[in-house]
């Protein structure tokens, strides 16, 4: 690695990132049905039908991975919980056994020296939830509070910080409007009531956590750098209706109370009925904001329907999910973010990562495409802090190599290998060098 601690502020901290459903193993500890379950039972959506019941077994194997977390040097480590493995049907009863779950695993990180860095949802709904609607119903927001108030009720006093929903982006348009998530719609009405109600669920969340006396709470945000095909005006509009729906739709309605024009000029006739008076409670107070950021893309206008664009394949080089490489993304949402929403409020890049096709060679793995990306968007953050960016902390996606949702176990993003067969960690030299690289 190209950087040592020292080159970072005192308080920065480091950590990695993972969520439930992709390593745990859904299939142990009386974990309700998950809309990806019949999402990834579906012929066509995903690789070879896999979905998340083994995961990476770290149901079992969590000590282990904490070990491999805590011998890294990291700070932090941010998990999610499943809201079907505590409340299978995601309402009324409460499942023990998963409550007992992350009671375990929460002490087992403090015992490690790890702060816990707890994710409410990371896209693992419970079915039952899904057949009354999902995203697209109102009720979701009391629905997903009354989750957080059951799981931080368990957990709550050990968390160093909380964020209630990971990526709306993708819990809603990705899944509604595009189809290529759980729950597969492919709906605009459908995705206008999912882009409301996760915002509002996310704010209600926010709120019966502060009344049970929490803090540290935070808003986390996928964000995808847009430019335009070329330097025509037809192109600008398309990248920046891109953003608009993309990235400032979610940023806006928590931070200004509002949704962007250029997104309500598509979106507005599909909205749920009464949508302008609920913001007081999707722009409750948060402590700190987080930033995802993989990629950007470049868009073209067409004649088709609102949005009026697609996207054109870039000329930047590409992890092997196909996603460019610009690492200068990263510095300017951190520098937009900070001027236009979140001022001085700590900016945490939440993820951060590549996927690349790793093998093992004589029991090692040369990962230097992840170093190189790490290093080039670590660089990107120094630069932010030296602006006067309020950025805290950097989060890698991801630890363990996992089930990436459609294309299955396929796709690996970890800084340790997992041999899906055996469940055999062996971290690459991306963790080494980590390693290294946060004890000087």
């Amino acid at each position: 690695m190209l950087f040592k601690r020292s080159d970072f502020p005192t308080d920065f901290q480091f950590g990695v990132a993972t969520s439930a459903y992709q390593i745990e193993g859904h299939a142990f500890g009386g974990a309700g049905a998950t809309h990806w379950d019949t999402f990834a039972a579906t012929p066509g959506n995903v690789v070879r039908a896999e979905d998340g019941a083994q995961g990476c077994d770290h149901y079992h194997r969590y000590g282990e991975d904490f070990d491999l977390i805590a011998a890294a040097g990291l700070d932090c480590y941010r998990f999610s919980t499943s809201w079907a493995r505590v409340m299978p049907e995601g309402r009324g009863t409460v499942n023990q056994e998963g409550l007992d779950y992350y009671d375990r695993l929460t002490d087992a990180m403090l015992e490690r020296g790890i702060k816990p860095c707890a994710t409410l949802y990371h896209w693992e709904l419970p079915a039952p939830l899904a057949d009354l609607g999902g995203w697209r119903n109102r009720d979701i927001a009391g629905w997903f509070g009354d989750f957080a108030e059951v799981i931080m009720g368990r957990i709550g006093d050990r968390m160093h910080s909380v964020a209630p929903i990971n990526e709306p982006w993708c819990v809603s348009w990705l899944s509604h409007f595009l189809g290529h998530h759980a729950p597969g719609l492919r709906d605009i009405r459908a995705t206008a009531h999912a882009m409301h109600h996760v915002l509002l669920a996310h704010g209600t969340a926010i709120e019966r956590m502060r009344g049970m006396g929490l803090g540290n709470l935070g808003a986390i945000f996928n964000m995808e750098w847009a430019d335009p095909v070329d330097d025509s005006p037809e192109a600008r509009k398309a990248a920046d209706t891109y953003d608009a729906y993309y990235n400032r739709f979610f940023l806006s309605g928590i931070f200004h109370k509002r949704y962007p024009d250029l997104v309500l000029e598509g979106l507005e006739p599909h909205m749920p009925t009464g949508w302008q008076d609920d913001f007081d409670t999707i722009a409750q107070p948060v402590d700190w904001c987080g930033v995802n950021y993989y990629t950007r893309k470049l868009i073209a206008p067409n004649d088709g329907p609102w949005p009026h664009h697609h996207e054109v394949d870039g000329p930047l080089p590409k992890t092997q999910m196909g996603w460019e490489i610009y690492p200068e993304g990263l510095y300017k949402f951190l520098k937009r973010t900070a001027a236009e929403y979140t001022g001085d409020l700590p900016l945490h890049i939440t993820e951060n990562g590549m996927a690349n096709a790793d093998v093992i060679t004589d029991g090692a793995i040369h990962d230097t495409a992840r170093i190189d990306y790490i290093n080039q968007h670590l660089d990107a953050v120094r630069k932010a802090v030296a602006d006067g960016v309020p950025v805290e902390g950097y989060f890698l996606w991801s630890l363990l190599d996992n089930y990436e949702w459609a294309l299955g176990y396929e796709k690996r993003f970890g800084m340790v290998h997992v041999d899906f067969d055996t469940m055999k960690r062996t971290p690459k030299a991306s963790f080494l060098a980590l390693k290294d690289a946060l004890g000087r």
